[in-house]
C-alpha cells in the first residue's frame, strides 16, 4: 500500500492509531518496557481481533513520522514495538533508520500479509490464515506466536513451525476469548511437543495497555 504523494520519500507519514509506553505482554518480550506504536490498516480481519479499530486507515491521519520519532524519544525508552493493524502495509525503512541513529531496539508484531521493510532486532511472525506470510519473512523471524482458537490451530502451527529457522521462538497463545476452554488443550500439546511455549497476554492481566 502507498501512503504518500509522488514528492514524498516512502515512509515520510504513517496512518497513526494510538502511542504509548508501557510493557510488552506477550511472547518473548514479556515484561520489556517498550514504546508501543500501532499503524492503521489491515485487511487480514481476523474474527477475533481485539485491535479492529485500527483496520481502516482513513480514520487515522497521516503524523509526520519525525513526529512520532520525537516522541519515542522524548519517552526514554530503549525499544520500539510496531504494531497494527498490520504494520507492513506501510514502508517502515525510514522509521527504522532514523530510530537506529538513537541506537533505539526496533522490534515488530506483524502476520507477515506484506512484504518485509524496516531495520528489525525482532520479529515475531503471527501467521494467519486468511492472508498468510509472504516473501522470506518465514527464514528471518526470531519468535513464531500462533494464536489458537481451535483444536485446528495447532496443525497450522505445525506448518509455520516448519518453515522458520530452526532459532526462531515457538509459541502458542490462547485467543483471549476462548482462553478457559483452549488453555488445557494447549497446556497438553506443549506437554507433548515441548518445541513450544505458552505466550499469555499478560498486560491484559495487569490492566495496562
Amino acid at each position: 500500500m502507498e501512503n504518500n504523494s509522488d514528492t514524498e520519500l516512502p515512509g515520510r507519514r504513517l496512518p497513526l492509531v494510538e502511542e504509548f509506553f508501557s510493557l510488552q505482554g506477550e511472547g518473548f518480550q514479556t515484561g520489556r518496557a517498550a514504546y508501543f506504536i500501532r499503524l492503521g490498516g489491515c485487511d487480514v480481519g481476523c474474527s477475533w481481533c481485539d485491535s479492529r479499530y485500527s483496520w481502516n486507515p482513513d480514520l487515522h491521519p497521516l503524523v509526520n513520522t519525525d513526529i512520532i520519532i520525537e516522541h519515542v524519544l522524548n519517552s526514554g525508552t530503549d525499544s520500539v514495538v510496531i504494531t497494527g493493524g498490520e504494520p507492513l502495509m506501510w514502508n517502515l525503512d525510514y522509521l527504522c533508520n532514523e530510530l537506529k541513529k538513537y541506537r533505539i531496539n526496533t522490534f515488530i508484531e506483524t502476520s507477515g500479509a506484506y512484504k518485509l521493510t524496516g531495520i528489525w532486532d525482532w520479529i515475531c511472525l503471527s501467521p494467519k490464515k486468511n492472508i498468510p506470510p509472504v516473501g522470506t519473512i518465514c527464514e528471518v523471524a526470531h519468535e513464531l506466536k500462533v494464536i489458537i482458537q481451535t483444536n485446528d490451530d495447532f496443525e497450522w502451527a505445525e506448518k509455520y513451525r516448519q518453515l522458520v529457522n530452526a532459532d526462531c521462538k515457538l509459541f502458542l497463545q490462547p485467543e483471549w476469548s476462548r482462553f478457559k476452554i483452549i488453555i488445557p488443550e494447549i497446556v497438553e500439546y506443549v506437554k507433548n511437543n515441548p518445541v513450544w511455549r505458552v505466550s499469555l497476554q499478560s498486560h491484559k492481566y495487569m490492566h495496562i495497555p
